[in-house]
């Protein structure tokens, strides 16, 4: 099925009153996915990622992945040749690596609002937002457990981040609200307060199936059917086990043509081997398994090539972020993807700091960079995550959406045209002189340089006369102005009353469970 661009019809129902609402909409600025003037960085070469190659393609064939309790599964890999020996797979050399052919290179997720649709793969680098914290975090009630009002309101700040291209996913994990219909809720928050992309449901098969109906309700089932409008997380059971309920979300996004990334999960020394080259021989492994097979479900079916990575603190057992052996294992796997022709999926503001500290700030810029430069696309967990990824930070994410502007801009690279180049005012100014006021300077001063959005450039005294405010406070007060100046994006009335409808329906379908 193509995946061409091609925007969704408007749905003739309700529409005077949609294009009334959409006219009025309030209009901010949002940068366009990333797209890299940059060369990407290489840590091996070619004679190394053959190695790893061989070395993994030995492990499907020898020692094999589990697909546990999947019967059906088992049943696609026995038909296209795999060795079965219960729930252990053993994939023929080479086998795997041809399935994978069929993955397309490039994947264009589409937004309900047109001008919010990401391209991922390539030279391309889409950000979306931390996923999956059971707490969040904030200066006024400080550490305390997710609920839906929390999650609406990271939904917002992501919508009015400038640099943010994606809504994501499980931005915080709402506990208010049952397991089983939390679901609903969220995606609605996605399908409602934003126009931009987001994540679909993994957390068990049918919900996949919700997330997949109520976007056909979104955007139509035939456009759908067509194209890519959601990403969705399949994490792998490191080391080398795929379970049922990421099997099944993979089995119905993939049959309805959405894209799933393919991810291992890993924290080096406890999930894969403490050596670079070892982790990475089975990450590659993991994911050519998990891609082929989203292949025998349907051939074109859209894949990203995902790497989570971490390394593990063997005094405390905790994990650690933004480390040197966590961005070689990133440059390698992106070499890895790259050379399979897949988008590729890493990197985060990650960190294992429990505030929004100089910690927290070194590691992120760690793993930022480290991405920018691998040649990642798909890039969650941009901004918010706190604490190893127990905690969702309204300040954190601010800042972190701050920084993302640093990467825009050096992803850009050198302008060298003739204004870029500053002939006229070099010889303007000449020796001696100063640019401030020369006519180049003064054509370019408001976009030269990026600035920040929450970091102070004030004087002393100034900075002092107002509160002396640390950069927790500044990012407080960021937040507050970003949330106060929000307003719903313009949606049409019938489509918005058919997605209630169907929340309404299910919820009342099925008892509450909060286990």
């Amino acid at each position: 099925m193509s995946l061409e661009q091609n925007p969704p019809r408007r749905r003739a129902r309700g529409g005077g009153a949609a294009r009334r609402a959409e006219r009025n909409a309030p209009k901010f600025e949002a940068a366009k996915y990333i797209e890299r003037n940059i060369p990407n960085f290489g840590i091996l070469n070619d004679e190394a990622l053959e190695l790893i190659e061989h070395n993994a393609e030995t492990v499907l064939a020898e020692i094999g992945v589990n697909f546990v309790d999947t019967p059906g599964a088992l049943d696609l890999w026995r038909e296209a040749g795999a060795d079965v020996d219960g729930e252990r797979v053993r994939i023929p050399r080479g086998l795997a690596r041809e399935l994978c052919k069929t993955a397309p290179s490039r994947i264009v997720q589409h937004a309900r609002n047109p001008e919010r649709t990401v391209e991922i793969g390539g030279n391309t680098l889409v950000l979306a937002p931390v996923y999956g914290p059971p707490f969040v975090r904030d200066l006024e009630g400080g550490r305390r457990y997710a609920t839906m009002a929390d999650f609406e309101k990271f939904v917002k700040l992501g919508y009015m981040s400038k640099y943010l291209h994606h809504s994501g996913g499980t931005v915080c994990e709402p506990t208010d609200v049952p397991v089983n219909k939390r679901h609903l809720d969220m995606l609605y928050a996605h399908m409602t307060l934003t126009d931009k992309p987001f994540m679909g449901s993994v957390t068990a098969p049918e919900r996949a199936v919700d997330s997949v109906e109520m976007s056909k309700i979104l955007f139509g089932a035939d456009f759908v059917d067509r194209n890519a409008v959601m990403t969705s997380l399949i994490n792998i059971n490191s080391p080398l086990t795929f379970d049922p309920i990421m099997v099944g979300a993979l089995d119905v996004y993939a049959r309805a043509n959405q894209a799933c990334i393919i991810s291992p999960f890993i924290v080096g020394g406890a999930m894969a081997p403490v050596s670079v080259a070892g982790t990475l021989t089975q990450v590659f492994a993991e994911v050519l398994a998990g891609v082929a097979y989203s292949q025998l479900v349907r051939k074109g079916a859209p894949v990203i090539f995902g790497t989570f990575v971490t390394s593990i603190d063997m005094n405390s057992g905790a994990p650690t972020f933004g480390t040197p052996e966590a961005a070689k294992i990133l440059y390698g796997a992106g070499q890895l993807a790259r050379r399979l022709g897949l988008p590729f999926r890493s990197g985060g503001g990650l960190c294992g700091s429990k505030l929004p500290d100089a910690q927290a700030g070194y590691e992120t810029a760690n793993t930022l960079n480290a991405a920018l430069l691998g040649g990642v696309n798909f890039m969650l967990h941009a901004c918010g995550w706190l604490e190893g990824g127990l905690v969702s930070s309204f300040e954190k994410f601010v800042m972190d959406a701050d920084q993302l502007g640093a990467l825009h801009s050096i992803a850009a690279g050198v302008d060298l045209s003739e204004n870029g180049q500053a002939m006229s005012a070099i010889a303007e100014v000449g020796p001696g002189g100063h640019y401030l006021g020369c006519q180049h300077t003064q054509a370019n001063f408001k976009d030269a340089f990026w600035r920040s959005d929450v970091l102070d450039y004030k004087p002393f005294e100034q900075w002092s006369d107002e509160g002396a405010p640390d950069t927790v406070q500044l990012a407080n007060a960021r937040v507050k102005k970003l949330l106060s100046e929000y307003q719903k994006p313009a949606l049409d009335p019938a489509i918005d009353e058919a997605l209630q409808a169907y929340v309404a329906q299910k919820k009342e379908s099925m008892p509450d469970a909060f286990g």
